[in-house]
Parts: C-alpha cells; structure tokens; sequence
C-alpha cells in the first residue's frame, strides 16, 4: 500500500498508503471444483483455499481464507503465478484509508511503525498475521464474487467496521474487476481526503521492470517511460501522472502484468528488495495502486473497477488502446457522488451526496481539488460553474496545473466575482484571458473564497467545460 516510509524488511513491507481475459476450458469448469483446499502452507502459516477461474488464455486465483483477495494470476496451462504474497499485505486486494492518524480502537493501538497509517481495513488480513472473515463466496465458471469483513492493517486482530465485495471476470488476456466498499463506522467525522489503492498490487521478485507512459501525447505510441526511484525521494515508491492510465510489471522480457482504470491519472509504484528473483512467498516485490484522493464517509458506498491485463508490454497497451476512450476535458455533475472532488480547509454535508456538493466554507483559504486527468487547454476556452453561495466574501479563483507542476500557482488561475445571494448562478470563467491557460492540463482547483467564516457555504450542482 502507499505508505512512503515503510521498510522492506518489515511485514507488508513496502506497502503504498495505494483495471483485466472467452475460450472454452471456463465453460467446462463447475462451481465444485473451480473450489479447492490446495493444502498447502503458505506465508505465515496459512492454509489456502483457492477459488480459480481459467478461460484458456489466464488462470485467476483468490484465496478465500485470505478474504477473496487475488493470489494468483498466470497464463493458461503455466504454472508462473504473477502475484507474491509474502505477507498479508500484499497479493492484489482492496484497501482504503481515512483518518485519525493514528488509528486506535478498543483499547489496541496499532503497531508502532504503521501509526502514521491511521484507518486502513484491508482484505486480506492484518500486520500480526491474522486473516479477515469471509462472509460469502461463489463461482459459476463465469464469474468469482466474494464478501469479507476486512481487518485493520495496523492493530491486531481488529474487524473493519464495513464489508468489501469484489466480483471477478475473464475476458481474453485481461481480469475484469469490480470492488464495493459498505462503510458503517461508529465514528461521523468526515476526515480529509486520502490517496487510496484501487487496489494495491504486488507482484513477484521477476517481475521488477516499471513501465507506463507519462507523455503529453496519450495514444499516440509514443515512447514508454521506466519509473525508476529518483535520488532523495522520500519512502520506496515513487508517484507519476500516468496520461494513459495505466501501468506494469514486466520482467526482462517485458512480460507481465499491466492495470489499468479508464480516466486515472494518479499512480503510486515500485520494486523493494533484489530483482529478477523470488515466488509468492519470497520478499522481493513489484508495487502499482491507482491512487486517487477520496473522501471515505462513515456510511459510504462506493465503488471502483480495474482491469489486469496478462501479457508483453505491447499487448498489454493494445488492450488498453483497444477499451479506452481518448482524453478529453472533463464534466463533473455532482448528482450522486463527488467525482473524485476532495477539499482542503473545508469539508462538505456528508454522504449520500443528492443532485450537488454542498460544501463549508468557515476556515481559511477554503479549497476544492479535483481529481487528477489529462486534457489539453486548446480543447475547451470556459469553464462553467452552477452554483448557489452565502459567503461575506465574492473573491472567487480558479486554478489549474499542468503536465509535471508540483503544486498549484496564482501564475496558473484566474479570478471572478462570486454572486453570495444564496441562489443558482452559471458562472462563465473565459479561462483563455489568461496567456497560462496553454498546453497540457491535469487538475483543477476552485477557491470559492479567500477567507471562510461561520455559516458559510457554496452549494455546486457541476463543474464543466465549453469549447
């Protein structure tokens, strides 16, 4: 999972705080026997109990004693299994986080060097070896749907107060996936935005060789880039804007594992310990996660869905080129959720989110970030937002980053008067009187105003562009 100061030789370690296959075999196969006890010892101990799909092209695997979680993925007829599970923190599995950090509940505290992770159930298991609970399970050949109740990564033997659900496909050389978190926390605050794994993915020692392309001209065939850790970054990962939305593990042969998620610009990733070398229960490990920052509501339901693509690098970008819309500037109705819309200095009303963001505006700079895409400037000169406000002041701005900044500049925004009537308005921002508004675009920023105060609010019904 995405978590920057984690060791290598620590249990999960190397976790981040954190989209993929029909021939015939799949239709011979039964709900019986696609279910087996191998009876094998795994890492920790562990005794799998492995549910497959196998569709003559890739063989899926996931563990049902490790809450469903993906343990196993290979090519049809080969025994290379892509994925390492060398403690319960690996594998491919669901994990979300939020606060507090750190994270503590009934009187257990979490592990000394996982408390700066806070609030992270995860699927498999937790940092001292327990396994999370499955509720349900089934396989038709066609399809692997299980349940679980999570545990927390960092306390011991803790349930996560949700269920995760993850339904599996085949389709050709990629795994489908969809994944549902049902939140139910006894605990209301609504903590700020995180980055999240969607899901975390770990691979085997082999498979080192970090590959996505980060260009400004997505779908294009233009030339990959090789992440590689850059000297004086902080933690094991390293993090990029993948303008494809995608990314892999090969091995020396650029064979491997890609993933990938329609319109997600934000990737965390690496390799920890020696590469070339080591299975499932080894330690040397690849690591990607989409991801993006959500807010994680106390009685959210939310879902995500990923493909894992099996092959060479070329395959794997033909697949992706194949599924995949090109990039274009976005559209944003908050009708029932938040589009991926995170705030700094401000919180909104709380989930389920119906017909608008309904946000607070009573601190200092209040801020609205959205999530992380690719679009160019030329495709679009104005940007309209329908909203209603009650706020003191009028002063609002918009901000926006391109390709490679690493923080939002007044260089890069531009102002325009707020109407603080407390009704609809369509606010047209002629984003190109600004001689910044140019070149590749990946996030924007709305500053509704300078200072918040008490009862003050802005309520936005959507965020979107005009040619």
């Amino acid at each position: 999972m995405i978590e920057n100061n984690a060791s290598v030789g620590t249990a999960r370690s190397s976790r981040m705080l954190a989209c993929f296959l029909g021939a015939t075999i799949a239709a011979l196969l039964t709900a019986t026997n696609a279910i087996a006890d191998t009876g094998q010892e795994r890492a920790g101990k562990h005794l799998a109990k492995m549910s497959y799909l196998d569709n003559g092209v890739i063989r899926l695997g996931v563990d049902l004693n490790w809450g469903g979680a993906i343990t196993y993925l290979s090519r049809s007829g080969t025994e290379q299994n892509l994925v390492n599970s060398y403690d319960c923190g690996r594998q491919i599995q669901m994990s979300y986080y939020s606060g507090p950090v750190p994270f503590a509940i009934a009187g257990k505290q979490p592990k000394p060097q996982w408390r700066f992770i806070g609030w992270n159930p995860i699927q498999v298991g937790d940092a001292f070896g327990n396994a999370s609970k499955l509720l349900e399970q089934s396989n038709d050949a066609k399809q692997v749907y299980v349940k679980c109740i999570p545990l927390h990564w960092p306390l011991e033997n803790v349930p996560g107060e949700c269920a995760y659900e993850c339904w599996f496909t085949l389709d050709g050389p990629a795994v489908h996936a969809r994944c549902r978190l049902v939140n139910h926390r006894p605990d209301h605050t609504q903590y700020p935005a995180r980055n999240q794994e969607y899901p975390a993915l770990y691979t085997n020692g082999p498979w080192y060789r970090l590959m996505t392309y980060t260009g400004d001209q997505p779908f294009s065939d233009g030339k990959l880039s090789r992440i590689e850790k850059r000297i004086g970054e902080p933690g094991p990962w390293s993090g990029w804007t993948a303008t494809e939305s995608w990314a892999a593990l090969v091995d020396d042969n650029s064979f491997g594992m890609g993933i990938w998620i329609p319109q997600c610009g934000n990737f965390i990733g690496g390799f920890a310990g020696k590469p070339g070398k080591g299975g499932p229960n080894d330690n040397p490990t690849g690591y990607i996660a989409p991801s993006p920052k959500e807010i994680i509501d106390w009685n959210i339901d939310h879902e995500y869905r990923y493909d894992l693509i099996v092959g060479d690098l070329q395959a794997i970008r033909k697949y992706v080129y194949e599924h995949a819309c090109r990039p274009s500037p976005p559209s944003y109705t908050f009708e029932k959720d938040r589009q991926g819309w995170c705030y700094v200095n401000a919180a909104d009303t709380g989930w389920p989110i119906r017909g608008e963001l309904n946000v607070l505006l009573e601190q200092d700079d209040p801020q609205l970030h959205g999530p992380v895409g690719f679009w160019q400037a030329a495709d679009v000169s104005t940007l309209v937002i329908r909203a209603a406000s009650h706020t003191r002041g009028s002063d609002a701005r918009i901000f926006w980053s391109n390709l490679g900044d690493k923080r939002f500049s007044e260089i890069n925004s531009l102002g325009f008067t707020l109407n603080s009537d407390g009704e609809y308005h369509a606010y047209r921002v002629k984003l190109t009187k600004s001689p910044a508004w140019k070149g590749p675009i990946v996030q924007l920023r709305f500053d509704p105003v300078g200072t918040g105060g008490k009862n003050e609010w802005i309520r936005i019904k959507s965020i979107a562009f005009e040619k």
